[in-house]
């Protein structure tokens, strides 16, 4: 009995059958996740032209998009489903035993259809002459996929070790605001990464979902 025990407190499966916070989590993580796709995306947009070069996305103005926008929506919505909208902080979540197999499963689904979400709201918002990739990713001329890859797994382990450091429930020297702290985290992330890797991922919710939108699902 104590395996069977352990195997569905693993799975989650008491969760999806005898309470009703998963699905309030889910909806959480969903539009947690579709802000942040719609208001980090849309402050890659770029809004420049040869007679007027200043309305170009800068660096730090698509960090700081996306660093306050996080911390906004942790702030926000981490006290219903704890704040992950990152399949990456799922995942690790997951690992460690923080969250069940079926409730990372349905955070997964609700963070993609979030971005999705998002994603479409900043396309119909926007004029077409400014699409672009909707602040979707891609390489610097002269960075080669590999360079990419090592790019995108360095900022993702600084957010997931920040996520870990700051919400550890062991320590008693934190202070300040773990929010704040995830953000920030974020900007600088993308201070390092927006140049080499062009508006870098730092989640496969934002990759994913501005190709859905920009490509149509009939071509993944």
């Amino acid at each position: 009995m104590g395996r069977v025990r352990q195997f569905r407190s693993f799975c989650g499966i008491d969760e999806v059958s005898a309470t009703s916070s998963l699905w309030k989590s889910m909806v959480a993580e969903y539009i947690g996740t579709a802000v942040i796709v719609l208001i980090g995306c849309g402050s890659c947009i770029n809004w420049g032209s040869p007679e007027k070069p200043q309305g170009e996305a800068t660096m730090v103005q698509i960090a700081i998009g996306f660093g306050i926008t996080v911390a906004s929506m942790v702030q926000a919505l981490g006290h219903v489903s704890g704040g992950h909208l990152n399949p990456a902080v799922t995942i690790g979540m997951l690992f460690v035993g923080r969250v069940s197999l079926l409730r990372s499963f349905f955070y997964l689904c609700s963070q993609l259809i979030g971005g999705i979400t998002g994603a479409a709201i900043l396309r119909a918002v926007t004029p077409e002459a400014r699409h672009g990739a909707l602040g979707g990713t891609s390489l610097a001329e002269g960075v080669t996929p590999l360079m990419g890859l090592g790019v995108e797994a360095c900022i993702t382990f600084i957010l997931v070790l920040t996520v870990f450091g700051v919400c550890d429930a062991n320590r008693l020297d934190v202070q300040g605001s773990a929010p704040l702290a995830i953000g920030l985290s974020v900007t600088t992330c993308h201070v390092f990464a927006v140049r080499p890797c062009c508006c870098e991922s730092l989640s496969t919710r934002r990759s994913i979902a501005t190709f859905c939108i920009n490509h149509g699902v009939a071509h993944i």
